[in-house]
């Protein structure tokens, strides 16, 4: 957990991850162990010589080893031995825990693979990484457009140059098997760098970009966990899960590795659930099995003809298992279902976290305006059948001798007919034979 992901913060001191002194006093970086031992005078020369050293916040680790025997601390920068150049990093781990943790990922001490540390990194030395480590994304931009155009079926994830800027890694994801020689001709020739393609898988590659889990934290392994083991969906039946593919995939693609996480206490706890249980014989009918709730230890049983769910302990189920065996039956299953009470919590079905609005006031505004529509549209209905009927009763035959005038009007010799009328039409008087307000009261009639 770094120190900016951490939420419980008490005094300024982050408590989450359990290492208060170190988030204190500087940045927590990934897989970091405290060595409690730090504390106690060694021999320089009788100390483990081997420090694991990591590479950009840790997402590369390697262990090194210190041959000139100079005092190296847990969060020094060193500068590192590399195939061409030397590399910067940081050392996570110091003492005998480097000696654990190279038997726990099968590294022997003489392996010809350890490199050796050379110094304590300088300021120009770390500015220098500064400088490389801000050109890898564009750099990775610029090497995805190319991997386009080659064609190539891959997906690059990340890019780490060189402390010294001379070699780049570029860092891939593909289904199959990629041909990129011609790539690497191509990079070279862009970056004027040494290139190195390294393929890893999704969950590498999550770990490397990092995100926000469903869970509203950090991802795990891009803060903590290394070690990828394999998930399958047993472990979902086994906590009672739904086989649901979008909620079970994390933001790699691949199943959650928290599935995995308190599967151990499952399957502790499924041990004392009873095996072919899923059917109960009573007097009244067999009583089916709907679900197991693992942890309480509870095995939800219901009726044919009856939708409730009878909540029945391990003992009971047990117990009438033992007497259907003997060619006994219970009576009914209300005398062996448990009374669940519900917790606080659980019983809570809306909170007010807000404090500014409830769902009982939206209702009562909803139907506050379900009753004024209906009050308006009862009105607006009485109004018009108490309205007066303006239309003649012999309607039908006006609607008839209207209709013969619309039908005479589209004739095109009835249009010239009445613009031969308007000519001859007196000039209309306005106001009562008052033409103080006629605009045409200044123009004569016209003569025949």
């Amino acid at each position: 957990m770094s120190c900016n992901s951490c939420g419980t913060v008490v005094g300024g001191i982050p408590t989450g991850c359990k290492s208060n002194g170190h988030c204190a006093t500087g940045g927590c970086s990934k897989l970091e162990v405290h060595d409690w031992l730090s504390d106690i005078g060694v021999d320089p020369f009788s100390k483990y010589n081997i420090h694991e050293v990591s590479f950009k916040n840790g997402a590369r680790k390697g262990f090194y080893r210190n041959e000139k025997r100079f005092d190296v601390f847990t969060g020094d920068y060193v500068i590192v031995e590399a195939a061409q150049g030397y590399d910067l990093g940081q050392v996570t781990l110091s003492g005998e825990l480097v000696r654990l943790q190279m038997k726990k990922k099968r590294v022997k001490e003489n392996s010809e693979d350890i490199r050796a540390i050379l110094r304590i990194a300088k300021d120009n030395e770390l500015d220098l990484m500064d400088r490389a480590r801000a050109k890898e994304k564009e750099t990775m931009l610029k090497a995805r457009v190319l991997a386009r155009n080659l064609d190539l079926d891959m997906k690059l994830g990340d890019v780490q140059f060189q402390a010294d800027g001379k070699k780049a890694t570029f860092y891939y994801t593909a289904d199959g098997r990629v041909d990129f020689r011609e790539l690497i001709k191509v990079l070279a020739a862009e970056f004027k760098v040494k290139i190195e393609m390294r393929q890893i898988g999704a969950r590498q590659e999550a770990g490397i970009v990092g995100g926000i889990g469903s869970c509203g934290r950090e991802l795990c392994c891009s803060t903590w966990l290394t070690s990828f083991k394999s998930v399958n969906t047993t472990a979902a039946r086994y906590q009672n899960l739904s086989i649901n593919q979008t909620k079970l995939s994390g933001q790699c693609g691949r199943l959650k590795c928290c599935l995995n996480y308190e599967l151990d206490t499952y399957l502790d706890a499924l041990r004392h659930v009873p095996e072919r249980a899923e059917s109960l014989q009573l007097q009244t009918g067999d009583a089916r099995l709907m679900k197991t709730d693992v942890l309480k230890g509870l095995m939800y049983y219901t009726v044919k003809g009856s939708s409730t769910f009878y909540p029945l302990t391990l003992e009971n189920v047990k117990m009438v298992l033992a007497m259907n065996a003997e060619g006994k039956k219970p009576a009914e299953i209300t005398d062996l279902a448990e009374v669940v009470e519900k917790t606080p919590e659980e019983s809570i079905e809306f909170a007010d976290v807000v404090g500014q609005i409830t769902l009982a006031s939206l209702d009562r505004k909803d139907r506050n305006n379900r009753n004024k529509n209906r009050n308006n549209n009862n009105n607006n209905r009485n109004n018009n059948q108490n309205k007066p009927s303006n239309q003649p009763q012999n309607k039908p035959a006006n609607t008839t001798q209207n209709t013969d005038n619309k039908a005479k009007n589209t004739n095109p010799n009835n249009n010239q007919n009445r613009s031969a009328n308007n000519q001859n039409r007196p000039p209309k008087k306005f106001n009562n034979g008052n033409n103080n307000n006629n605009p045409n009261k200044n123009i004569p009639p016209k003569n025949d």
